[in-house]
């Protein structure tokens, strides 16, 4: 069922197609429509709100135009009317949305986050394709070496994750390397909490899975923190780092390191639907003086998230 706002297709001042996204929804597509109509960050949406004493997270805003979930009715009735005036919409042109429900998405692979992309990497994975499905993601720390070239030279990830049943004993990660790399150099170290196991690599992806063995298998609810480092710095000046979230994750940091002789132009924070989708979410960062670009996500997911980099 669709719901229709009572207003017209063509709503003055407003482009025809968010109008139209307005009067038949669904909600997430109009709010989305409307936050890019208006060209406000979430960050800076979220700043508008709070000057109307409205209190919301910039995650669940990032929710709601994602589809991912549903304003709470009533409860969440006056923070719709909110998003109305900032947005400088019709009034209960939202509102009207609120009702219609979105699709359940199709269940997602058993991977629960990766580097790189999945559809060019998913070949490589073969026998450990279900290897991440007793384990859930809770916190991610990716720190992120670039070198005096703009190469990336290394990635050093930190894990904490929950057994959702008992007997997992080993993680699957998957790295794909930067334009020009030859994946067939790159190194994998483990670090706390693991031992490296199998490898495999693919060239024409510059894709690389490989596992990370436990001390012993995990006990259902059991936490388990553990890390490892890619070393890959054959490729060209890097364009950032993202990583593919599968389903969702409570918090992710992420952090690149700049030599200071060699300091990009623009860094910016960037959440997307897929590789190929439009950012949902862009903010500037700052690279600061001992030349670290930091982004930290929480609930992040399903989704990829990151820092994109611009070096002229």
């Amino acid at each position: 069922m669709t719901a229709d706002s009572g207003h017209s297709a063509e709503q003055p001042g407003l482009p025809g197609a968010l109008a139209e996204t307005l009067r038949y929804g669904p909600f997430h597509r109009a709010l989305h429509d409307a936050i890019a109509h208006r060209g406000l960050s979430l960050a800076r949406l979220r700043a508008h709100l709070e000057s109307l004493g409205v209190q919301v997270g910039q995650s669940t805003l990032s929710y709601w135009q994602r589809g991912l979930r549903h304003p709470e009715v009533p409860r969440a009735i006056g923070t719709v009317r909110a998003l109305e005036t900032v947005l400088r919409l019709p009034a209960e042109s939202l509102v009207a949305l609120v009702g219609q429900r979105p699709q359940p998405r199709p269940p997602r692979p058993a991977f629960a986050e990766m580097a790189g992309t999945w559809v060019r990497t998913r070949p490589l994975l073969g026998e450990f394709d279900s290897a991440n499905a007793d384990l859930e993601v809770l916190l991610v720390h990716d720190s992120v070496l670039v070198g005096t070239q703009g190469e990336q030279r290394s990635i050093t990830t930190r894990l904490v994750v929950r057994a959702l049943h008992g007997g997992p004993d080993r993680y699957v990660a998957v790295h794909q390397g930067d334009e020009g790399c030859v994946i067939d150099n790159a190194i994998v170290r483990a670090g706390e909490g693991c031992r490296q196991g199998r490898v495999r690599r693919q060239s024409s992806s510059r894709g690389l899975a490989f596992e990370l063995l436990f001390d012993r298998r995990l006990a259902e609810g059991e936490e388990h923190v553990f890390s490892f480092t890619v070393l890959d710095d054959t490729g060209g000046p890097t364009p950032g780092h993202h990583r593919t979230f599968r389903r969702a994750c409570r918090g992710y940091l992420l952090q690149l390191a700049f030599n200071r002789r060699a300091l990009p132009a623009r860094c910016t924070k960037q959440i997307r639907d897929s590789a190929q989708s439009p950012a949902l979410e862009v903010d500037e960062l700052i690279c600061g003086l001992g030349g670290v670009a930091s982004a930290y996500f929480g609930e992040i997911g399903p989704g990829m998230a990151g820092i994109s980099v611009e070096w002229t």
